[in-house]
């Protein structure tokens, strides 16, 4: 194989399971291979994070519910408390994204806060999300079952679906019916019933926010015999968990949703699921998953490299690593401080630990309109107001599209984009603002 095609095929990998390298660092790479930077990637999902650690977390205000009777004023500033807190916390995972030595991790975090959406605006308090966002961080490159378990005990995605009032006298179904729905089998492939027993065997799990941690009360729960997905008995959530992710159903289903992120759509009946199955296995490996689908031959296909749109949250992590931005620099011209980097994500419809819904964000046409076209071009002119561009105006403007091409760890132009970057090839920051917003580096 030749070295451009590994060095397109390791660009193609980074840019999927990290948030893209730089020419010169694809360079380094090439000569151990593809299979060794699969390998290097992985290894980053338990390894040591320097960089990553080194952003420092805020420290999160103790937060207070506004209650009935509570006035505007208290209302107000609570409101303020919160946002203040959250846009701290946003801050610091962006600059840990840009930052960070080992990206597959933060892609992967990325991937369960999408899958396992949650949104500050219904939990109200940024630590539980942070400790949400650790969860994912820390769990989510081992089992899956281990990983759902977890998550069904964690503030954030208790009090976002309602868990914490789900009563012997009164069970409440949301957290029931979304587990199934969107977390593990799919729509389908359960009843209304079913939704009922599981909501029964959540009966009595609760959440103490004052010391952050999952408590069980056993006068609320349901102790009745359950019938659930076909089997019949005294289960509690924990119970419940188990029986979905053991169901051939939830492998396929969690399979192509890995699958769908980090290669292109695809429904569970596809084929390359069949590939990855024996990786996932009965130990519900997420690991051995992605190693699956990253050493599939349709992984390095032409169908991958052009199957998916950047999300908004991909998109400025990459270009703010690819330029060497960090959140809070300015343009020296200018002198005066320029919106964060969740800003910026924000400002092209994904704002980080806020999902529009429980379903998270879509895909590809999700990220597409005229209004967002408009709104990358006018951010990619900020960021190249920001970057320190000297390695582009040191060469000829004949080589500077090519010379982008490189910093930004693609292969090359299609004719389209060379033939509109050639006309701004004399002025290097139109240049870099142009390359930012094509198609060529939004879909890759």
């Amino acid at each position: 194989m030749s070295v451009d095609i590994v060095r397109s095929d390791i660009a193609l990998l980074y840019r999927r399971a990290g948030f893209g390298l730089k020419g010169a660092e694809l360079d380094t790479l090439v000569p151990a291979g593809y299979e060794a930077a699969v390998e290097s990637l992985l290894a980053g999902l338990t390894g040591p994070d320097p960089a990553g650690d080194a952003e420092v977390v805020p420290a999160f205000p103790a937060i207070q519910v506004p209650g009935a009777t509570a006035s505007a004023s208290e209302r107000r500033a609570a409101n303020a408390e919160l946002r203040s807190g959250v846009t701290a916390l946003q801050e610091w995972w962006m600059r840990r994204m840009v930052a960070t030595s080992t990206p597959l991790r933060e892609k992967l975090t990325l991937f369960w806060h999408g899958h396992f959406a949650t949104g500050a605006s219904k939990v109200r308090d940024p630590e539980l999300m942070y400790l949400q966002n650790q969860l994912f961080r820390t769990q989510g490159a081992g089992s899956f079952e281990a990983l759902t378990q977890a998550v069904a005990k964690d503030g954030a995605m208790m009090f976002w679906l309602d868990t914490e009032t789900d009563k012997k006298a009164h069970p409440n179904e949301n957290f029931a019916r979304e587990l199934m729905e969107l977390f593990t089998i799919g729509i389908g492939h359960y009843t209304q019933d079913d939704v009922v027993s599981s909501a029964r065997s959540f009966t009595g799990w609760s959440y103490s926010r004052r010391a952050y941690r999952y408590i069980f009360e056993p006068s609320q729960h349901d102790y009745g015999a359950k019938t659930f997905l076909g089997q019949t008995g005294d289960f509690d959530g924990t119970g419940v968990i188990s029986i979905l992710v053991n169901k051939p159903d939830s492998a396929r289903f969690v399979l192509a949703k890995l699958w769908s992120h980090f290669a292109y759509p695809v429904t569970t009946d596809d084929p390359v699921i069949d590939d990855l199955m024996g990786a996932y296995g009965s130990g519900f490996d997420v690991t051995g998953s992605l190693r699956a689908i990253f050493l599939h031959p349709n992984f390095r296909s032409a169908k991958t490299r052009s199957g998916l749109v950047k999300q908004p949250i991909e998109y400025v992590t990459g270009v703010a690593r690819a330029l060497g931005v960090k959140a809070g620099s300015s343009p020296s011209e200018s002198g005066s401080g320029l919106a964060s980097l969740a800003r910026l994500a924000t400002a092209l419809g994904q704002e980080p630990f806020n999902p529009p819904n429980v379903g998270g964000w879509g895909q590809n046409s999700y990220w597409l309109d005229t209004a967002t076209a408009e709104v990358r071009l006018e951010l990619a002119l900020v960021f190249a107001r920001w970057a320190d561009l000297s390695a582009i105006e040191s060469v000829p403007p004949s080589q500077r599209p090519a010379a982008v091409a490189d910093l930004l760890g693609l292969d090359g132009w299609g004719p389209t984009t060379a033939s509109a970057l050639e006309t701004q090839a004399h002025r290097p920051r139109q240049l870099v603002a142009l390359a930012l917003a094509s198609p060529d580096y939004v879909v890759a």
